[in-house]
């Protein structure tokens, strides 16, 4: 039960439906027991007896029993289907909250398809668990022992003879139990690699389809579907295995009840009537162990689940606000690195090795090198989405890890190079960051980044609804609205990682026309390939290896014959070659 102890806090506070739910079940449970007890009457006292004027009242009496157990079935399923529904409901809240805070070295490992699953499938095992798999428990523990009281008050020795393989059911049950958990386990984890397999494929269906791979996506989907079979098939090997075994000794219970039972009333130390009980009240307790499969069944479901959702749950946020930690209202901007390096893992090599500069407030900054050189993980450091091995990064002076993060990351408009927007309007996708922005503060940041003329040929404008991740638009108009939804915030740092990729030459030229007004007064820092989105900077840092092995203005670099150099005569001496081949 350790599992559920340390989720005790997401359904404890709602114990009061649950403590309903068990009042009315201890209601419905008598009433099913008072059943053989009023067949046992009719036998004894009425067909045997001749007393047959107590039909109508008897009659009367199972009517009145069949809505005091409806009337309760009603209000005990009721209230513990609302015990289950609100409790998961703060669960899958707090879920969701943990994993938007959750730093991205947990997303770096986690894959998307079993995180949906976690908080959908997993969720919902553990909501039928709390629904019914705890009432249902219960219920057979009442109808057990309530059944049992009955029993031995008929006839004591009739009790024992015709449970002497309890033992042994109790036993069978107990090993299914040890099997069955870590099979669901398996399924779990099969389902989650399930999910993840169809997220990829229909997010990547583009790259699928202009490569002709349908046959292999295919193929290795069958090889996921098949494994998810399969483990399922092993389940139900298990239950398959286990649920005759214990039929088989309830059935025994059943022979022995008749035989000794049969003989108890030849010698008149039972009455037939009570045999007749009998026989329904060792199903009552036959039963519920027989059944006790299906309990445990969600019992390892939803432990199985349970462990899933607590592994989210317990992940280490590494990156957290100090008790200590002071708003940044509005940064100057001055950026300071100082001995700062950098890994993804332990097992990983330094991204960032002994990064050492200084950039002043609204200074602009180049980075520039070979794909995987560490250019954005330095600019991933600045906004505490990941913390350095060794060394300071500081803002205006202070440590950024003495800023809260939500005041640290409001004052640092970041543009990816590959534009996310949300399914949502434009009008939305812009103000994201900021929320009461006006309209007119959306239009103006919309300008700025090139974006309001064809925003304005939409049918609606930037009310337009946009797909999932976008869809609808092409690459550079996302990448547009993705840079005017960091305008829109008048960060103190704009950071724009290789931001104009996706526009061409043309657009890139009058975006960065607007960023020149944009960038006044601020600190920006610009990753690109293309020397030409950062010729102009103050200062360029080359990187090379997570090591910056050059550092000044684009004319004194190209003095140096060193890396940058080599980077310039690959992007302009082809191109003048080319030019030169067609005046030729």
């Amino acid at each position: 039960m350790e599992v559920f102890r340390k989720l005790k806090m997401y359904y404890w506070p709602y114990k009061g439906y649950f403590f309903w739910s068990i009042g009315f079940l201890l209601i419905v449970t008598a009433v099913t027991v008072v059943y053989p007890m009023i067949l046992q009457i009719t036998i004894d006292e009425v067909v045997i007896g001749g007393k047959y004027e107590w039909i109508p009242y008897l009659a009367l009496g199972f009517i009145g029993i069949m809505i005091v157990k409806g009337v309760a079935t009603f209000i005990h399923q009721y209230t513990g289907d609302l015990f289950g529904i609100t409790s998961v409901y703060k669960l899958r809240n707090a879920l969701y909250h943990k994993l938007q805070f959750l730093p991205f070295r947990y997303y770096d490992n986690a894959k998307t398809g079993d995180l949906m699953s976690r908080l959908t499938a997993d969720v919902e095992g553990f909501r039928f668990f709390l629904s019914i798999g705890f009432s249902e428990l219960i219920r057979f523990i009442l109808l057990i022992g309530i059944s049992f009281s009955v029993m031995f008050y008929y006839s004591i020795s009739l009790t024992i003879v015709t449970l002497i393989t309890l033992p042994f059911l109790a036993v069978v049950t107990f090993k299914f139990d040890k099997a069955v958990h870590p099979a669901f386990r398996s399924i779990r984890k099969s389902f989650g690699k399930l999910n993840t397999k169809v997220q990829e494929n229909i997010s990547g269906i583009n790259t699928v389809k202009s490569l002709s791979r349908e046959d292999f996506e295919i193929h290795k989907f069958n090889d996921s579907n098949g494994d998810y079979k399969d483990k399922y098939i092993f389940t139900a090997d298990i239950w398959a295995r286990f649920f005759p075994l214990m039929e088989l000794l309830g059935n025994i219970s059943v022979v022995l009840l008749l035989a000794y039972g049969g003989y108890l009333v030849m010698n008149g130390d039972l009455l037939l009537g009570e045999l007749v009980a009998f026989y329904s009240l060792v199903w009552y307790i036959m039963w519920p162990i027989m059944n006790l499969g299906f309990i445990v069944n969600l019992f390892s479901q939803s432990k199985a689940s349970g462990e899933r959702l607590l592994e989210i749950l317990d992940a280490e946020n590494e990156i957290e606000d100090k008790p200590s930690a002071m708003s940044a209202e509005r940064l100057q901007g001055e950026v300071e690195f100082r001995n700062v390096t950098f890994r993804y893992s332990d097992e990983d090599k330094d991204a960032l090795y002994n990064i050492n500069f200084y950039a002043h407030p609204g200074k602009v900054i180049g980075l520039i090198g070979s794909t995987g050189s560490g250019k954005t993980s330095l600019t991933q450091l600045m906004t505490r989405f990941y913390e350095p091995v060794d060394g300071e990064v500081k803002m205006d002076g202070i440590n950024v890890e003495e800023y809260s993060l939500h005041s640290l990351r409001r004052n640092i408009g970041f543009v990816l190079q590959e534009s996310f927007l949300f399914s949502s309007s434009i009008k939305a996708n812009i103000s994201y960051g900021k929320p009461n922005a006006t309209m007119e503060e959306i239009i103006d940041a919309a300008k700025r980044a090139q974006a309001h003329d064809f925003i304005m040929e939409l049918p609606d404008g930037y009310d337009t609804m946009l797909g999932e991740r976008g869809m609808g638009l092409s690459g550079g108009q996302k990448q547009r609205i993705a840079i005017a939804r960091a305008f829109c915030i008048n960060p103190s740092i704009l950071i724009l990682d290789d931001a104009t990729s996706a526009v061409d030459m043309e657009t890139e030229f009058q975006i960065q026309k607007s960023l020149k007004e944009v960038m006044e007064g601020r600190t920006t820092f610009i990753i690109a390939h293309r020397i030409s989105s950062l010729k102009h900077a103050d200062e360029i840092l080359v990187l090379e290896n997570g090591h910056i092995v050059e550092r000044g203005i684009h004319e004194n670099l190209l003095k140096q014959n060193g890396p940058y150099q080599r980077i310039y005569d690959i992007q302009y001496r082809d191109i003048g070659r080319v030019i030169g081949s067609h005046a030729g």
